[in-house]
């Protein structure tokens, strides 16, 4: 029947993620549950209950905390992901990284205590 009111709306959680574009600047702080690709800059914390992808081009100065992460850009601060960590060839962290798996690739900069274990600490 078109126009049924009474019918419930379906969203699909599927494929759905956020983007912060290259040029855009964010002070604050951010929370997610699906994922995040950042390409611009943020000064605050992220917390993402998925997966979060910080571009090469992108700079957060402030904590990182998600399920797992890809870092191609520039960090300056802690990140604690649950499962895993990939630090790209381009990444600069200066900060603690928390994690349980992590593949770093050559050239990758990373300036701070590294800690890996099944029982990631969380945020203080």
């Amino acid at each position: 029947m078109i126009g049924n009111k009474n019918k419930p709306e379906v969203i699909a959680g599927g494929g759905l993620h956020n983007t912060l574009a290259v040029g855009t600047k964010v002070k604050g702080d951010i929370s997610m549950e699906i994922d995040f690709r950042l390409d611009g800059s943020i000064e605050g914390n992220i917390k993402c209950g998925s997966k979060i992808v910080v571009g090469p081009k992108a700079e957060v100065n402030g904590n990182i905390e998600s399920v797992n992460a890809e870092i191609a850009g520039r960090l300056i601060g802690t990140i604690r992901t649950s499962e895993k960590l990939i630090i790209k060839s381009t990444a600069d962290i200066q900060g603690d990284i928390f994690t349980q798996i992590l593949e770093v690739e050559p050239n990758a900069k990373i300036n701070g205590a590294c800690s890996m274990s099944k029982e990631t600490p969380k945020a203080k």
